[in-house]
């Protein structure tokens, strides 16, 4: 009670303007697992510049994402809403209208990072939708709303994944490098069929070596010697080159901090790595020892690191820059494409020691990489505070000295005492998702439920990996875990938090 009661205290002080950094980088890896880089001690996969990052800062090793998979964390990281309570908000299709709240409906975490006086940027994986869904997104048009309206000054992104047409990149609301005399077309419609494009199901031979046998749902129009989920036309001059999308997102992120230099700045920068399909450059292939997704990851390593060296450069000493590292779900190894993965990964546990990963409910599945790096203010050392990236929204409010109106980031809680390892309090309570709102998992104290047809209880404390069910044997346990669970369902609002 009394560490309670003292977070409590901590959080009510607000920072002083000059303990506010100057710099944000949220660096959002995308499939990374909890046991992924060398920073948990898997030596096959260098990972310098992140091994700097946790020894110079704050490891959470009891840190999560909302959801197992990508549209749902991302959705919960800008809104501070669990994204189960909202329908439409599973994984998109690359063509899917906007999902986020605009300024003026709710306020969203850049939106706030605005009102907070820094400029702000989206970089990389976006898939979160565009436009109103009125009609089929014109990609040759200026797509509205994109990012700017959700709270970006500056956006480059990619529209939803890489293995999801169109594999174009999208800059402030329009596709870069797009020639009009060779307009885009875009369909998720089965059976579409687009003159002039190739299938890999039915040209294999077009295809790079190590994706001639990617799956059904991957085995669409051929981009880059890749074939892809969905269908696509035109646009050749603005596609992008899968091995160049680490160099182009990360030179566009450090031309946003040049741009910007001196001013207050909060960059959200999504990477591609390490998600399917891997094909990192060439200048990374072999660094690894696991294989091509243990190279993709060492290159993210390096955008990590050519990003903190642009923030310096740019004049952002570390004494007021904050980057928080994390990744929106757990690890999938194979996912549509045999790129040899699973088996140079064949000795690897990527969770380890959790079970599960992408898609599961199991801890595996959104127990994720978190750090926190500010040197001068935030101690490096490890916390077991359980954390949550919907906390984000009101977390950096409180950092920067903003208010949450009534009615946005209604599940979001201030814990920037547990951020800054004041405090090792944080959550007591946690909704997880997996791929759509349902089923469930709920976590209390050292307690875990995974709804379901079966339900399925675990003991964290004793059972890190869940190997153990409990249902059975403590049913008083479940009943009183369901009840919690359908309370934070009903709830309208959510849960503030501390403010």
């Amino acid at each position: 009670m009394k560490r309670i009661l003292l977070s409590l205290l901590l959080a009510a002080l607000p920072l002083s303007a000059g303990e506010k950094p100057r710099a944000i980088l949220l660096f959002y890896v995308d499939d990374l697992g909890y046991n992924d880089t060398s920073v948990t001690g898997c030596a096959e996969v260098p990972c310098p510049n992140l091994n700097r990052l946790a020894e110079e800062g704050l490891t959470f090793t009891d840190a999560h994402s909302t959801a197992a998979v990508c549209t749902p964390s991302r959705y919960s990281l800008f809104t501070g809403q669990y994204a189960w309570r909202r329908k439409g908000t599973h994984i998109l299709p690359g063509d899917a209208k906007l999902i986020l709240p605009i300024k003026g409906e709710e306020l969203t975490l850049p939106a706030m990072m605005q009102r907070a006086g820094y400029r702000t940027a989206a970089i990389g994986k976006w898939h979160l939708g565009l436009g109103r869904g009125e009609a089929p997104i014109d990609w040759n048009q200026q797509i509205t709303p994109s990012p700017r309206e959700v709270g970006f000054d500056f956006s480059f992104i990619m529209a939803a994944t890489g293995d999801r047409v169109p594999c174009v990149y999208v800059r402030n609301g329009k596709v870069d490098g797009l020639d009009p005399s060779d307009p885009i077309s875009v369909s998720y419609k089965p059976g579409t069929r687009y003159p002039g494009e190739y299938l890999g199901h039915e040209h294999p031979e077009m295809l790079k070596p190590w994706g001639r046998s990617a799956d059904k749902q991957h085995d669409k129009t051929i981009v880059d010697g890749i074939s892809r989920i969905g269908y696509m036309t035109g646009g050749h001059a603005a596609r992008w080159k899968d091995q160049d999308i680490a160099d182009r997102l990360t030179a566009e992120a450090i031309g946003f901090i040049s741009r910007n230099a001196g001013q207050p700045i909060f960059v959200y920068f999504g990477t591609n790595d390490i998600h399917v399909p891997r094909d990192p450059h060439p200048r990374f292939r072999g660094r690894s020892k696991l294989g091509i997704r243990g190279d993709a990851t060492v290159q993210m390593d390096d955008c990590l690191g050519r990003l903190r060296q642009a923030l310096a450069d740019n004049g952002y000493c570390p004494e007021e820059t904050l980057i928080i590292f994390s990744s929106d779900n757990g690890p999938v190894i194979g996912d549509g494409y045999l790129d040899g993965s699973v088996k140079a990964c064949r000795n690897h546990r990527p969770s380890a020691p959790y079970s599960g990963g992408k898609y599961k409910l199991l801890e595996g599945g959104t127990r994720v990489p978190f750090i926190v790096w500010w040197p001068g203010r935030v101690s490096p050392g490890q916390s077991n505070a359980l954390m949550c990236q919907v906390d984000l929204g009101r977390t950096l409010a409180a950092l920067v000295g903003q208010d949450i109106p009534q009615g946005s980031m209604a599940d979001s809680q201030n814990h920037l005492p547990a951020l800054l390892g004041d405090s090792r309090e944080a959550r007591s309570e946690l909704v997880t998702q997996s791929f759509g709102g349902s089923p469930l998992a709920l976590r209390s104290g050292q307690f875990k439920l995974i709804t379901g047809k079966k339900a399925q209880l675990y003991n964290l404390s004793t059972d890190p990996g869940e190997q153990n069910n409990l249902a059975t044997q403590q049913p008083e346990i479940v009943n009183q875990l369901l009840r919690k669970l359908e309370a934070i369902r009903t709830q309208q609002g959510g849960n503030p938090g501390i403010r």
